[in-house]
């Protein structure tokens, strides 16, 4: 099929992007990447009257550590004080930054994991978090890395935790007039570990469960923060305060991760059924993720191995 017909706008700048969503509010549709817009609106299961496209907004692209005002270049700081990555970075150029492997490696583990590598060409970082598909992986490393979101409308800047910047099944607190102008994420610290999980049927595919998981340990060697995000087991990404509250304060040890790994599977997620899996299994797959990625999270943690 193809779309139904459509305005067509190319702004050059954010101001002049921000000025046609105001102008035409709901009826307008951002256009970053396109890898999942596009394919609705040739099936018409989206029918923007306007589409804006923001490709031509090269203020947008761009990997920087959140420490530094140029963008990532060779002998560029050592420094850990996280990165900032622009809305309209593609994801390939996020899969392969030397500065997001250092210093967010969490995100550089996940990246071969979205789709294929023809998607992660045009697919960008903030087209994915904006939209909220609860399948998808950035969202869940989001919540994970405990990233902000720097966002632009009307009426100025605001930065948004992740945790309240994803509502629910494709949503989040953009206003129609509103663009996400940019990621921030905090940089390595010592004693903590991260790891990334997924099955799904073949490599590419939508995950049947998956979980982005960061752990950091005290002095003693006890959980000091855990943070467990799960993809594709519920209607959002979202964190697991169950399995979390098991961990923190305990060594941990594989009862320890075990029991967290139950209460997650029990308690934290409600997996949906459909042709693909089961709830039952999905809540399997859970279980048996949320150990081996604790487990690996632990060891980095620990500095007994590294990503």
């Amino acid at each position: 099929m193809k779309p139904a017909a459509f305005e067509y706008h190319a702004p050059g700048s954010v101001e002049e992007a921000l000025e046609l969503l105001t102008e035409h509010g709901w009826d307008a549709k951002p256009l970053a990447g396109g890898q999942s817009l596009i394919p609705a609106m040739n099936f018409r299961l989206a029918r923007p009257a306007v589409l804006v496209d923001l490709n031509g907004i090269e203020e947008l692209t761009f990997i920087r550590g959140a420490d530094e005002g140029t963008d990532e270049a060779p002998g560029s700081s050592g420094s850990n004080d996280g990165v900032r990555i622009g809305a309209m970075t593609r994801q390939r150029a996020v899969e392969r930054s030397p500065l997001i492997a250092r210093r967010a490696p969490l995100l550089s583990e996940t990246m071969p994991h979205v789709a294929h590598p023809q998607i992660r060409n045009r697919g960008t970082i903030g087209g994915s978090a904006v939209h909220a598909d609860p399948a998808s992986e950035i969202p869940a490393v989001l919540l994970a890395m405990n990233a902000k979101c720097r966002i632009r409308g009307p009426e100025g800047e605001r930065t948004v935790a992740a945790e309240e910047f994803f509502l629910g099944l494709f949503g989040t607190v953009l206003a129609p007039d509103e663009l996400l102008l940019e990621i921030e994420l905090p940089g390595r610290r010592p004693r903590r570990g991260c790891a990334f999980r997924e099955i799904a049927r073949r490599h590419g595919d939508y995950a049947m469960a998956g979980i982005a998981a960061s752990l950091t340990l005290d002095k003693k060697g006890a959980v000091d923060e855990a943070r467990l995000a799960y993809l594709s087991v519920g209607g959002a990404p979202s964190l697991a305060a169950g399995a979390a509250e098991a961990l923190v304060g305990a060594q941990p040890t594989e009862e320890v991760i075990r029991e967290a790994a139950r209460v997650a599977a029990a308690e934290d997620v409600e997996p949906m059924e459909d042709m693909h899996a089961s709830a039952r299994y999905r809540a399997r797959l859970v279980e048996v993720l949320t150990r081996q990625a604790l487990t690996t999270a632990a060891q980095r943690a620990s500095g007994a191995s590294n990503p």
